[in-house]
């Protein structure tokens, strides 16, 4: 009876991992106008209500109420609120679940 040899593996036993690509932000949050809404609303008192629930060295984020995707304002400051990184992830999160549901 003949031994059957084994055959050297063709594909690497470590699965390549692809980088995601690097974020890139839009236009718009590097504009002049809009560096100048986010001055304008650090010396609101949302500011440092989210400063106060934040974590040590958690940045904050000027967030749409209504996202601009969805509609709202670019500029209009009742449009923003300011909240920390955590609770912006988690909008956001939410935001996109129900847009991929169709509702809004």
């Amino acid at each position: 009876m003949t031994r059957l040899r084994s055959l050297p593996a063709r594909l690497s036993s470590a699965p390549t991992r692809l980088k995601p690509p690097a974020k890139e932000a839009e236009r718009f949050y590097q504009s002049a106008a809009w560096r100048r809404l986010i001055a304008a609303r650090k010396l609101d008192a949302d500011y440092f209500a989210a400063k106060a629930r934040s974590r040590s060295g958690e940045r904050l984020i000027l967030d749409h109420v209504i996202e601009r995707k969805d509609g709202g304002d670019d500029l209009d400051p009742r449009n923003t609120m300011w909240l920390t990184f955590s609770e912006h992830q988690a909008k956001t999160a939410e935001a996109r679940r129900r847009r991929a549901q169709g509702s809004r």
